[in-house]
Formats: C-alpha cells, sequence, structure tokens
C-alpha cells in the first residue's frame, strides 16, 4: 500500500496544490482500506464510494482507493459533507467515514505553530491519530448496488429524445421506453 506521502503528492498534483480536504480524504480512503481489509488502491472493482461533496476531497478519496467517477466505483452524493461510505460489493459491507465534529478544533493542537487555521488544518490532518480525527459508522445502504453497478453493454434508444440510455437508467411509461428526462423524472435542466 502507498505511503500517505506518495497519495498526497499523487492528489496535489491533480490541483497543483494540496488542501485540507484533500488530505482529509486521503486518510478516510486509507483508513477505509484498513477496515475493509482492502489492498488499495484497487486495481479491480471490488470497492465502490459515494463522496457527499465534491472538489478536492473526491480527488483524495480516488487517488487512496482507486474509486474514480469514469470506472464507474465512485458515485458523487451531494450534501455538501465532508464524509464518504465505501461498499465492499463481495461482502455487502458498508461503511461511513467522516472527521471528527472536533477534528477542526483540535487542529491547533497538533500545528501550534501555524499562521492560520488553514494551515494548521493542512499540517494536523496529515499527523492526527486516526481516533481524534475520523468518525466510522457501520451503514445499510437504502439503494440497490446491483441497480448502481448494472451490466455492462446494456443500451437502449429514447423514443422520445432519440438519445442512448445506458446502464438500465431508462424508465418504462405506458410500454415505451424513455429517458429520465422525457418521463419527466430527474432532470436538471429544460430546454430554452
Amino acid at each position: 500500500m502507498p505511503t500517505l506521502q506518495s497519495l498526497l503528492e499523487q492528489t496535489a498534483a491533480l490541483h497543483n496544490h494540496l488542501c485540507p480536504r484533500q488530505v482529509l480524504g486521503v486518510r478516510i480512503g486509507m483508513h477505509a482500506a484498513e477496515l475493509l481489509n482492502l489492498d488499495l488502491p484497487q486495481s479491480d472493482k471490488r470497492l465502490f464510494a459515494f463522496v457527499e461533496t465534491d472538489g478536492c476531497f473526491a480527488d483524495g478519496i480516488s487517488v487512496a482507493t482507486g474509486c474514480w467517477l469514469g470506472h464507474r466505483t465512485l458515485r458523487p452524493v451531494d450534501y455538501g459533507k465532508v464524509a464518504s461510505t465505501f461498499v465492499d460489493t463481495h461482502t455487502g459491507q458498508a461503511i461511513r467515514i467522516s472527521p471528527t465534529p472536533h477534528a477542526r478544533d483540535q487542529a491547533c493542537r497538533y500545528a501550534p505553530n501555524a499562521p492560520d487555521p488553514w494551515h494548521a488544518q493542512l499540517t494536523a490532518y496529515q499527523v492526527m491519530p486516526t481516533s481524534e480525527l475520523l468518525r466510522v459508522q457501520q451503514v445499510t445502504l437504502t439503494l440497490s448496488m446491483d441497480a448502481i453497478i448494472s451490466q455492462p453493454g446494456l443500451r437502449v434508444t429514447c423514443v422520445c429524445c432519440g438519445e442512448e440510455v445506458m446502464n438500465e437508467r431508462e424508465v418504462h411509461v405506458d410500454g415505451r421506453t424513455l429517458c429520465r428526462r422525457c418521463a419527466g423524472q430527474d432532470s436538471y435542466y429544460e430546454h430554452t
């Protein structure tokens, strides 16, 4: 397993800087590997991660775990929280890891000479004991991993817009195959 430092260098290279949230993402990903007894970053698709915010934190998770949006092993769920749930797709075990409520306040203890709270967090999150930095919760998913993972190669065409729909994301309405947008579900845009 790569070292904390080597993983931080990789995530910093993605952003041309290193920030506290990247450190949290890497530490959380590394802790998930320990708790689930998995070798990470993964080279297969055994581990699946839900991240509750995007940006630097998500990239830290990806670098540490090998779960990437493009590999279909990472899914953003925008709760605006620095937290991630990891699912071992072989066993079904799911754990959610987030910073402890007091981690931010404790940072100054671990970096007393830092010029400001941001730099204290950047330094402290790299050295704080896991028990003080991270909170772990066993969780049960409320959705189906089989439905999320789907089957490769499944494609249909929406009869309304003519666009391709992959991974069993289509909707069937009155015997017609539609994308969710044309069915009036889950649309994040309107035509102008």
